[in-house]
């Protein structure tokens, strides 16, 4: 039984030297664009909104892209933009699609309804850019991000979710209630309705997006139900879904595959499972 609901969420005090993660994110990231920008397949600081964080990159593939790619960053609403995940877009990208990256407002300023939105115009402006299907991946909060693009009440216009053709949450979090027991709830809900509003564990899905459940399985026991919680609701209401617990991985390593076009998770991402 959790007593502790800000420890069930903490990861970097439950993972070996945690603190070199972000560093070397922002470095693999730094060194990906100036790759790309080289080549000339890179397309900075794209706005899609009027405020300085509604921004995105998007990175091409040689070619004509087969179709669209979008990863959403977590921290917890809270933290990041897209400057530190630049390289998460070299899988899809080496497999031939076009990645777009956004960065969003953070709470407490926008709240995890208003970030949803935010999230929404973004994907949608990256549609408007790159042609053909669109397949969506976001790790933590950025996997509840995307899981709410799939679900049937979503933020995104009717056109653009029905080129959504697979969505992968990776240690995303799917129930939010629990959150409203932690420090942090006051800068992410305006009130206790937004939490279970936001939570797509209590939505239905739209029944025609392929979604993958992806959490590490060294990870916070309470990453895991999040993660396998989704998986069995939504298989109840008729949703395309499978839950994989990836072998060695914990929250913070769990997405460097997608920086290598041939690894599981890449393949996930672009094929759907």
């Amino acid at each position: 039984m959790i007593s502790d609901w800000d420890d069930a969420y903490k990861n970097g005090a439950y993972i070996k030297d945690s603190s070199r993660f972000p560093e070397q994110w922002t470095e693999a990231a730094l060194a990906y664009r100036n790759t790309m920008q080289a080549a000339g397949l890179a397309r900075l600081d794209i706005a899609y909104g009027v405020e300085a964080r509604q921004v995105m990159d998007l990175f091409l593939p040689e070619g004509t892209p087969l179709g669209l790619a979008v990863f959403v960053h977590g921290g917890y609403w809270l933290a990041f933009d897209k400057s530190s995940w630049s390289h998460i877009a070299a899988g899809a990208a080496a497999r031939g699609w076009a990645v777009a990256l956004p960065s969003y407002p953070l709470a407490p300023e926008a709240s995890v309804a208003d970030i949803t939105r935010h999230v929404a115009r973004a994907i949608e402006a990256a549609a408007v850019l790159v042609e053909g299907p669109i397949v969506l991946a976001g790790h933590s909060a950025g996997g509840h991000l995307v899981t709410r693009m799939a679900c049937r009440a979503g933020p995104l216009a009717e056109s653009v979710q029905a080129r959504v053709r697979h969505v992968l949450s990776i240690s995303g979090l799917h129930d939010l209630r629990p959150l409203l027991r932690t420090a942090m709830a006051k800068q992410l809900f305006k009130s206790p309705a937004e939490a279970a509003a936001e939570s797509p564990a209590l939505l239905e899905p739209a029944t025609h997006v392929v979604l993958t459940c992806w959490v590490g399985d060294q990870e916070r026991p309470e990453f895991l139900r999040q993660n396998d919680l989704l998986a069995n609701i939504w298989t109840g209401l008729g949703a395309k879904i499978c839950s994989v617990h990836d072998a060695g991985r914990h929250h913070f390593d769990v997405i460097e595959g997608l920086a290598e076009a041939q690894s599981p998770i890449t393949a996930a991402f672009v094929q759907g499972r």
